[in-house]
């Protein structure tokens, strides 16, 4: 595709912000904005003539973006439970897609994904950011040679203290708190999911064969809105679904475990949990540290917390990652460390080359399912709950 037309469906704090400063700032066109609220599509089209661009159509509809002869990429940046709606009728339109983050309601919202893609061919990339993270690739690269030997486990988690977003919910128009009103689930398993799904070859050699979910109690939200919404009548008579913390252990076909955690109603500091370990070292997002198996460090007096505590810098002349070399040459831009702009980026060189997605609808069908398949086994109170392979059994030769 050389002549990118886009039509950006979602124009809330996530979706301005990609669009004003990452989209526009590449100077991609954007043809048409549209989202349910009249004042953020205003706002969008704004962004965009400020930006030194035509004003683009503006909808409240994004059935009519998708109509639109003038829009063939579609960017959609709405709601998790409007994600793959949207996704399927741009996809069946012809209509390029690229598709953020957000866990699936059903394991068929997933099946209707893959097979929207193989039916259209349409170009498809699930927005994941931190597969693009710096250190995430970093750790990539170092697995690629070897350096921490046969990986053996890998953990992360989406461990982010929302109270506030989600307890003034209603007031910012924010979707999460009707999630955690009626769910109890890994809601939101993709960030730290990505990255580990590319370091263990799934879709790509391996799979993901099963799963069990538990969730905590759920007390974190009632407590804080009574400290800090006392006059909120109606949240303070609720009942959240959502349990405070949700531990999900994944077991994968070539023998490696996964877990992964939702830690998002409690006070906290913000992590990835981020966590590889081998058989001969580990790295560990939390403390930013790489531990290498040595003789001499393997002795009692060898002071771990001394020597590896925010040690990965160390590694990164050796064994930073190409991309991210080359990127730093030529100056780091966007949101997120850079990540947002990087997938942008390569999306768009994808588009343009005609070139395979580097996070493509298999990866999406398989990370976004985590969250219908963890609701499963809540439920059942952590029962083994099988993972379906959206590749049709071609995940060892892709």
């Amino acid at each position: 595709m050389k002549d990118i037309k886009i039509g950006f469906i979602g124009l809330g704090g996530r979706g301005y912000s990609l669009m004003r400063w990452v989209v526009l700032e590449q100077g991609e066109q954007v043809t048409a904005v549209c989202d349910a609220y009249e004042d953020r599509t205003k706002a969008g089209a704004d962004a965009v003539e400020e930006a030194g661009q035509e004003r683009p159509a503006e909808h409240l509809d994004y059935h009519d973006v998708i109509k639109d002869e003038n829009v063939n990429t579609i960017i959609i940046a709405t709601a998790w439970e409007s994600h793959v709606e949207i996704a399927l009728a741009a996809m069946y339109a012809g209509k390029a897609v690229a598709m953020e983050v957000g866990g699936a309601y059903t394991v068929k919202d997933c099946y209707d994904l893959v097979e929207a893609y193989e039916k259209t061919g349409t170009p498809f990339m699930f927005l994941e950011n931190c597969c693009f993270g710096r250190r995430e690739m970093m750790v990539l690269n170092m697995v690629r040679k070897g350096v921490f030997g046969e990986v053996v486990h890998c953990a992360g988690g989406y461990q982010h203290d929302l109270r506030d977003e989600i307890s003034f919910g209603k007031e910012n128009r924010h979707y999460r708190l009707r999630n955690y009103l009626s769910r109890n689930c890994e809601n939101y398993p993709t960030h730290d999911l990505g990255p580990i799904a590319k370091v263990l070859d799934i879709n790509h050699g391996n799979r993901m064969l099963t799963l069990t979910s538990t969730a905590s109690k759920a007390a974190g939200l009632r407590d804080f809105i009574r400290e800090n919404k006392p006059d909120d009548e109606f949240l303070k008579g609720q009942t959240f679904a959502q349990g405070d913390i949700v531990t999900t252990v994944i077991k994968c076909a070539r023998g490696e475990t996964i877990c992964l955690t939702l830690d998002t109603t409690l006070p906290r500091y913000y992590s990835r949990n981020f966590t590889v370990r081998g058989t001969k070292g580990m790295y560990e997002e939390a403390t930013d540290s790489i531990f290498l198996d040595r003789k001499e460090d393997r002795d009692h007096d060898f002071d771990w917390r001394e020597k590896c505590i925010n040690n990965a810098e160390q590694y990164t002349e050796a064994y930073d990652h190409p991309v991210w070399k080359k990127y730093i040459e030529e100056g780091v831009k966007g949101g997120h460390d850079g990540m947002d702009w990087l997938e942008f980026e390569i999306f768009f060189k994808s588009l343009r080359e005609d070139a395979p997605m580097p996070v493509d609808v298999y990866d999406a069908a398989s990370w976004m399912v985590i969250t219908a398949l963890s609701e499963m086994s809540v439920a059942r109170g952590g029962a083994v709950v099988d993972i379906p392979d959206f590749t049709g059994g071609k995940w060892n030769m892709m």
